[in-house]
């Protein structure tokens, strides 16, 4: 085959088949099609855009370009995977409540970059947590506890670290097929029985429209499908942050408060209903839809199982089982008092702001290798659509230094009305009204 003809017939907006992205996967994998010709390529797939059929055969040829897990267990594998956002801790509550209801989660996480932060950094706040295990000892810890948290190896999915690298360079990042192919074919890596995606949207997450959110959305449930995996989807606003929490040391203390039954609400309800949706998809009596009322009835016994605390003990266990040295709370820097200049209420909470000022504490990354302050960040207690009073504490931040800049700046961000706002809906309709 001709890279050249390759690129061509997706430029000019032509349908690739499986052999031709093959082709494109195999040269990217072996570094035998010059970089400027795969940047070229990843340009007219951005330009043109990729059908299901194709958005599919990319993930799959990725996923063949490097090693998958092994089921460890009879027992269903399932995971969950987010698109980002500012407080999101699901994961850290998701796998040990799954595990403690008998299923198997092989989650391969990553690291934060820009505002949003990585689950590895969070779990990392415990003193010596691993994310590197090996394929045997993600086994081993399967078959004990049910779930592991863990980072991916150079053996999964290598074509897609070096195509992302190339997208990063070349402007070519927001391809909803290419963003597609790089979700899918890490975390099928893992030989799932069903995944469900949480496709975040607003100011604190990667897409900012809703529009853009259900676009990708759709992209990612029709390929699972599509590769026979139960896929099912969420959409979520990300136009404040989930939860009270955002940094590290301290994302992990409200994890563990929602693990003992309490911690804010909208954390505590987008776990249950993104878990509903796994238990649901493995159910037989579904016929592997997940009909409502399967996931109400799944929805019940998640709750019921969250309050129990043996969930709380499963994640004890994977923290030990890790190296970690589990505490029941980690400690963070000093707390500094962000209040109101005025009354009103809370119209918007800019997330990029908030964002950039928990990078500044050393609570996030600018560049990739920049150094973690584990116990440095926020609490942002101001709501969208709640009435304050002058004076009134709207966020705490944890500091040990910049204090001063990091309160300011975190009062610039929570924008205050003169008149009655109307409050954020979590977990929008994944349909358009």
């Amino acid at each position: 085959m001709l890279t050249t003809a390759i690129i061509a017939k997706k430029r000019d907006g032509q349908e690739l088949t499986r052999d031709e992205i093959a082709f494109i996967v195999d040269g990217i994998t072996h570094a035998s099609i010059p970089d400027y010709q795969i940047a070229s390529w990843a340009m007219a797939v951005l330009c043109r855009g990729m059908t299901t059929a194709e958005t599919a055969a990319l993930t799959d040829c990725m996923l063949d370009s490097g090693d998958r897990l092994r089921p460890a267990t009879d027992r269903p594998r399932v995971d969950k995977h987010s698109t980002g956002g500012l407080g999101d801790k699901v994961s850290l509550i998701l796998a040990p409540l799954l595990a403690s209801i008998g299923l198997d989660v092989p989650m391969l996480s990553g690291r934060g970059l820009g505002i949003t932060g990585g689950t590895l950094d969070k779990l990392e706040s415990y003193e010596g947590f691993r994310a590197d295990l090996s394929e045997d000892e993600i086994d081993q810890q399967l078959r004990s506890i049910g779930c592991v948290i863990t980072g991916t190896t150079k053996q999964i999915a290598p074509a897609d670290r070096k195509l992302y690298a190339l997208r990063d360079a070349t402007a070519t990042v927001p391809s909803v097929g290419l963003i597609t192919g790089s979700i899918m074919s890490k975390k099928l890596a893992a030989t799932l029985n069903a995944l469900v995606l949480d496709v975040k949207f607003g100011s604190g997450a990667f897409m900012q429209s809703i529009d853009q959110a259900r676009e990708l959305l759709s992209s990612l449930v029709a390929t699972g499908k599509r590769m026979g995996v139960r896929t099912t989807a969420l959409l979520s606003d990300m136009n404040q942050p989930l939860g009270e929490m955002v940094g590290n040391a301290c994302e992990v203390n409200e994890a563990v408060e929602v693990l003992r039954g309490g911690g804010p609400n909208d954390v505590r309800e987008l776990t249950l209903q993104l878990c509903a949706q796994l238990v649901a998809s493995i159910s037989d009596a579904t016929n592997h839809n997940g009909d409502q009322h399967d996931v109400q009835s799944a929805y019940q016994r998640l709750a019921d199982e969250l309050d129990s605390g043996r969930p709380l003990e499963r994640y004890r266990e994977m923290i030990t089982a890790q190296g970690g040295r589990f505490l029941d709370h980690l400690s963070l820097h000093p707390e500094h008092v962000v209040t109101a200049s005025t009354a009103g209420w809370v119209a918007a909470v800019d997330g990029q702001a908030i964002g950039n000022t928990v990078i500044s504490l050393k609570g996030g990354r600018a560049r990739m290798g920049d150094p973690i302050d584990s116990k440095s960040g926020l609490k942002i207690i101001a709501k969208v659509g709640q009435e304050v009073a002058a004076g009134q504490p709207l966020a705490h931040v944890y500091a040990a230094d910049g204090s001063e800049r990091a309160v300011q700046s975190v009062r610039d961000a929570i924008q205050l009305s003169d008149s009655p706002v109307a409050p954020l809906t979590l977990m929008p309709p994944v349909e358009p009204n």
